[in-house]
């Protein structure tokens, strides 16, 4: 008998449901700060009333200072968080609250690591290689997607070599998370379709993959029900709350599921197309998802049998090969229903690529969890069958 054990990590502190935004300020008291480092992008610091706008004033209300760092890119990139670490020391600033999607916490993250160890970002890359605290952090979500509001895990790309690294660290947990849905009302429908696959993608992933135990597995359950159910609901209607409630929690569950219980092909993949095309994450992951299900099928046929049945297939009847199967079809009838690319090539991903793409995906963190072992020819197959 093989002994293992487990460890089970997110914030200290978690709030969710419509209006709970209006915790920040006293969280922030709480957490002795005194000036706050807001990373967020500009489009969401250029909203009337929007969450930026919101979250100084709740900051204001309790004496806390704030100065604003919005040139976060989508995909954050090594030198927004050199960026950003510059504004956070000549500002004086004692703490960092990320506002928006996987983006800006991801961004915040690197800028608290920048702002307490030395030389390149970049050289940090991997899992526990951070040696000194961070300064407190607060992640408020606008997005049902990343749940890097609740991940040990900040994924940036080098811009030197165009390939995305992640740097996973217990250190890298904000101390609080905040997921008001009120704040995901009305964010576009491809915005939506896109976050809310990655967050399936996480869900999908944690439960098939090598590091998966009965507490992950019932975070990713929930989760994969719960986006199933309110996905198409979220795009259709931007404006309908309960949906977007669902999507939240559904989100927060598959962030718990993956931050404990790991990822795999799909966004070892996935980071590929984010680094050397800018693609975003979301996008890449869901046009991946159903090729690596695929490829993944044979490792687990019955855990692949029951995320069909989570995703709402009648398989009674069906052998646990035809059961499994049927995964793979309800993941693009969904994404094709959010409106998502039918192919790498119409996203305009090159065959020249492919190679270097996965000789690197091997390589990410992400992939030695995946459930199934496989080459650098395999995953260049699996590449092809996306395009």
């Amino acid at each position: 008998m093989i002994m293992r054990f487990y460890d089970y990590l997110m914030p200290s502190v978690n709030f969710f449901g419509p209006g709970c935004l209006s915790v920040v300020g006293d969280r922030a008291q709480i957490l002795n700060g005194k000036k706050a480092l807001i990373v967020t992008d500009k489009f969401l610091h250029s909203l009337k009333d929007g969450a930026v706008e919101k979250t100084i004033n709740y900051l204001d209300e309790v004496g806390i200072k704030s100065v604003i760092f919005d040139n976060v890119e989508p995909n954050p990139k090594d030198i927004n968080v050199y960026e950003g670490a510059d504004v956070y020391r000549k500002e004086g600033c004692d703490m960092i609250i990320t506002v928006g999607g996987g983006s800006p916490h991801d961004c915040g993250k690197g800028i608290g690591i920048a702002v307490t160890h030395p030389g390149d970002i970049c050289d940090y890359a991997g899992i526990e290689t951070l040696t000194n605290p961070l300064p407190p952090i607060i992640a408020i979500n606008t997005t049902a997607g990343t749940a890097s509001e609740v991940t040990r895990h900040a994924v940036i790309t080098n811009t030197k070599t165009k390939v995305k690294f992640v740097i996973v660290s217990w250190r890298n947990l904000p101390q609080v998370s905040i997921n008001d849905p009120l704040l995901m009302v009305g964010k576009p429908a491809g915005l939506t379709a896109a976050t809310g696959m990655d967050a399936l993608t996480h869900a999908v992933e944690a439960y098939v993959s090598k590091d998966a135990n009965p507490v992950t597995d019932a975070a990713a359950i929930q989760a994969i029900k719960l986006i199933s159910q309110n996905l198409r609901q979220a795009v259709a209607n931007g404006e309908n709350l309960k949906a977007r409630e669902n999507m939240a929690y559904g989100s927060l569950l598959a962030g718990m599921a993956f931050n404990n219980g790991n990822l795999g092909y799909v966004h070892a993949m996935a980071h590929q197309l984010g680094g050397l095309y800018d693609m975003p994450h979301g996008v890449a992951n869901a046009m991946l998802l159903p090729h690596v299900c695929r490829y993944n099928m044979i490792a687990n046929l019955k855990k692949f049998a029951d995320i069909a049945e989570f995703l709402g297939e009648k398989i009674d009847g069906l052998s646990v090969v035809e059961a499994a199967e049927k995964s793979v079809d309800a993941i693009l009838r969904l994404s094709s229903d959010v409106g998502i690319p039918k192919s790498l090539r119409e996203a305009g991903v090159k065959e020249e690529d492919i190679e270097l793409m996965s000789i690197n995906a091997l390589k990410d963190g992400n992939a030695f969890s995946n459930p199934r072992k496989g080459n650098e020819k395999e995953i260049a197959n699996i590449f092809r069958n996306a395009m």
